[in-house]
């Protein structure tokens, strides 16, 4: 098994923080450093950060074996992150009985809809950026928003050394607009916008594909229906 599923299976984090944990020089098999594409093999012992990772041996109870996905709406404030040493991180924020870890992240001075989940299966496919799944914001800004500006951010932005993907954007307010991504790259909007000399003062996300944050208020979360998760993976039939 590829020693990033063994790490996922574990409930330690999804794949993808398991693939950076190893490209971080993190992960040991038997005592020596290994990096992406290794594989555990029966009997291995697996170490992060000098921590053995425990395999699931014990019978899952019926409970345990339902895989769980949740939507929360993060408070400004709060860090998406597995690590358990830093203050405000999500896991101990939700606190919830099964180990979870977020599906993408949301900025620590940003707010709205985050979805976690038990199942690292599914995470990569839902970050990928060639799946267009979308993530809606409703964003504040410093001044007013001009027809110019929407037409920039809406053509793309570069950032990272890389074009952004063009994308919807349209004004809710003298100071405000709401902008709908099928990306994901660090700090994205607020990069793209301080490109056009504006300074983010609010960030919610609103939405990502047909889950959307609604009534559901700060700080708390709830479960995802089945017709959420249908139409964020359609193609999966077994969940």
């Amino acid at each position: 098994m590829r020693v990033n599923k063994y790490i996922s299976e574990a409930g330690l984090c999804s794949r993808r923080e398991a693939d950076e944990l190893l490209l971080a020089g993190r992960v040991s098999i038997n005592g020596e450093v290994v990096t992406t594409g290794a594989k555990a093999l029966d009997g291995d012992e697996v170490r992060v950060d000098g921590e053995i990772v425990r395999t699931r041996t014990l019978a899952p109870t019926a409970a345990a074996k339902k895989a769980v996905y949740i939507a929360l709406n993060k408070p400004v404030g709060i860090t998406c992150t597995t690590e358990k040493d830093v203050d405000g991180n999500i896991i101990d924020f939700v606190d919830h009985p099964q180990r979870i870890f977020p599906i993408g992240r949301l900025d620590k001075d940003s707010e709205g809809l985050i979805l976690l989940t038990s199942n690292g299966d599914i995470v990569n496919e839902i970050l990928r950026s060639e799946n267009h799944h979308e993530k809606e914001y409703l964003v504040g800004v410093n001044k007013a928003v001009t027809d110019e500006f929407l037409a920039g951010m809406a053509k793309g932005v570069r950032i990272h050394n890389q074009m952004t993907k063009p994308c919807k954007v349209r004004r809710i307010a003298k100071f405000g607009f709401s902008i709908v991504l099928t990306q994901g790259l660090n700090r994205q909007i607020r990069l793209m916008a301080a490109a056009f000399g504006y300074r983010v003062t609010q960030l919610r996300r609103v939405r990502i594909d047909n889950v959307r944050l609604a009534h559901l208020k700060v700080g708390q979360w709830r479960n995802l229906t089945e017709a959420e998760l249908k139409g964020l993976l359609p193609q999966r039939t077994q969940w």
